[in-house]
């Protein structure tokens, strides 16, 4: 393992050496001021999913297939129950046939119509054949009409045989047996939408009022960063705290969260505090944290830093080592290692 760790350290300070080796880096740098900022303080709220629906039967009968178990996603219009529809599909049939039998007299009742009818136009019929073949071909459509409207009601009640999902999500509750009889209404599962979540938090007054509706904010879920927007702020708030609700809407796709989720925000308040401020750009991730390079006798010096508040393009940072006047890279950071040489271009330009 120590053999394992020390190749590792090896091949590190090697790349380092490789690289400046190639010569300095090439970057911009800006000088990092004080400014009056808002700092950011974080809060934590619970993570919900904003679609949920109990799924319920729309008709009655013996349950005989069920495609769907706790835990599996479905989308929108899949079958998830199938209901016995047996005696439903014999009155379709029956049904099916009167139309085609009303069809066929109507054809009849319209030949009949129209050559009585050319008939009585000629006198050569009396006025009691000509309205008999007008009302039996009257009959005829009308009946062919009621045929059609009750062969439509039974397909929809066989419709409503097939109990589908509503939208796509994943099925937290089952509340349905094979062969299980469901009357109207029986609720049959429990489904939500996983990619579309609401985010609530508490805050105080002072943080609600800096806060602004259809705003897109950046919400930290399971360590997955979330672009939520801001849509109500609830005027009626806990009175012991002294907080209000603050709800967030956020479509996370093919992330999987959890239902209660712990979720993390940042927002900044409206009393302002000095500090040290700098192109957000200077701010990079580097070994899972939040870091500037300071440049330093032609050479990169990493320090660590916390982000305290955004001022536009700027960010006010704070952390150990930072002094106003600093020379902080802001462009060709990505390409910098600690203890690099660097050379400055824009600082050549000025000269």
């Amino acid at each position: 393992m120590y053999k394992k760790i020390g190749f590792i350290l090896a091949l590190f300070i090697a790349s380092f050496t490789s690289l400046n080796a190639k010569g300095p880096a090439l970057v911009n740098t800006d000088i990092i001021k004080k400014s009056e900022v808002n700092p950011l303080q974080e809060f934590v709220g619970s993570v919900g999913f904003d679609k949920k629906s109990k799924i319920a039967s729309q008709s009655s009968g013996i349950a005989k297939k069920i495609n769907f178990e706790v835990g599996k996603k479905v989308k929108k219009g899949d079958v998830l129950v199938s209901i016995d529809s047996d005696i439903l599909n014999a009155q379709i049939k029956a049904s099916s046939s009167s139309v085609e039998m009303y069809k066929v007299q109507l054809v009849n009742a319209k030949k009949n119509y129209i050559r009585y009818k050319s008939l009585f136009a000629k006198k050569s019929i009396a006025q009691k054949a000509y309205d008999d073949s007008k009302l039996a071909y009257d009959v005829a459509n009308s009946s062919l009409i009621t045929a059609k409207a009750q062969l439509n009601e039974l397909k929809i009640q066989k419709s409503k045989k097939l109990i589908k999902a509503p939208f796509s999500g994943v099925i937290v509750e089952k509340n349905v047996n094979l062969n299980e009889w469901l009357n109207t209404g029986s609720q049959v599962a429990t489904i939500v939408n996983t990619e579309e979540i609401e985010v609530v938090f508490n805050l105080p007054l002072s943080f609600v009022n800096g806060l602004k509706q259809g705003d897109i904010y950046d919400i930290n879920i399971a360590g997955n960063i979330v672009k939520a927007k801001l849509y109500a702020a609830i005027p009626s708030g806990d009175k012991l705290t002294r907080t209000f609700p603050v709800r967030f809407k956020a479509n996370v796709g093919n992330m999987f969260i959890y239902d209660g989720a712990q979720a993390k925000v940042q927002f900044a308040k409206n009393a302002k505090t000095s500090a040290l401020v700098i192109n957000r750009d200077a701010v990079i991730k580097r070994f899972d944290m939040d870091v500037v390079f300071a440049v330093v006798d032609n050479k990169a010096i990493m320090l660590p830093v916390k982000i305290v508040g955004f001022m536009g393009i700027n960010a006010a940072i704070e952390g150990k080592g930072l002094l106003e006047g600093m020379n902080i890279v802001v462009k060709g950071n990505e390409r910098v290692f600690p203890n690099m040489d660097v050379k400055v271009l824009n600082e050549m330009k000025e000269k």
